[in-house]
């Protein structure tokens, strides 16, 4: 087995986490990806998501994130965004309740760009918030 790869997560205002993984599976405009140690170097955009990282001691860590890039290269991967946010860090129901006024909003024609950037990410946050309860690890 190749030796684990680091992986950091980086949101405008913090490093959100950092550590080792054997796998990180994401979505970007293409579609998904997974990225195992050894991956060619590669520079990607991301959809809102909820990414999932399996750490070198075989935990997996859920992270929702509101779009940005991915960056792999030299067994180094990089999730940098405006907003992350770790699934332990996240209600799952104040995440819900943004979803709900917020899908309403959308639904009657009256969202701004900024209120659909805002329901993706709460999307993103509700799908990390229930994707993996209390099996957190990095």
């Amino acid at each position: 087995m190749a030796d684990p790869m680091t992986v950091e997560v980086v949101a405008a205002d913090r490093k959100v986490c950092e550590g080792t993984a054997t796998n990180v599976s994401v979505r970007t405009t293409e579609g998904d990806i997974g990225i195992l140690p050894g991956h060619e170097p590669m520079l990607a955009a991301l959809v809102p998501c909820a990414a999932e990282i399996v750490t070198a001691d075989g935990r997996r860590e859920i992270v929702a994130l509101d779009g940005g890039f991915l960056s792999v290269a030299k067994n180094q991967v990089s999730l940098v965004a405006q907003h992350a946010s770790l699934s332990n860090e996240i209600s799952s129901e104040q995440a819900q309740a943004e979803v709900d006024k917020l899908t309403k909003i959308q639904d009657a024609g009256d969202a701004t760009l900024e209120e659909t950037h805002r329901l993706h990410l709460a999307q993103a946050q509700l799908k990390a918030a229930t994707k993996l309860k209390g099996k957190q690890g990095f």
